[in-house]
């Protein structure tokens, strides 16, 4: 595990991750950092815990919008289906030579 130290709405927070993680864990941390600065620059919501629970909130229902349809991939979230497809071309990579 690596450790990695961020700032959230102006706290620092030391986290750990793999380090093959570290890039996607720094662009989630940034994402949610502007969310919560968003918000409360909005000037509606105030406390920090408020907003986080807001930005969680948010959070949620874009990726609840991102899950697949009804269907034989129904409740698939697009990350688990990416990785279906990364697996499906790893057989593919191992069973069709490169030309």
């Amino acid at each position: 595990m690596e450790r990695v130290d961020v700032n959230i709405l102006g706290r620092d927070y030391s986290l750990a991750c793999e380090p093959s993680e570290k890039q996607a864990l720094i662009d989630a941390v940034k994402f949610i950092d502007q969310r919560m600065l968003s918000i409360k620059g909005s000037g509606k919501i105030s406390g920090n815990e408020r907003i986080a629970v807001m930005a969680a909130i948010q959070t949620a229902l874009e990726l609840l919008a991102v899950k697949a349809p009804d269907g034989p991939l129904g409740g698939m979230a697009l990350g688990d289906f990416k990785r279906k497809i990364d697996d499906m071309n790893g057989l593919l990579d191992q069973v069709m030579p490169n030309r």
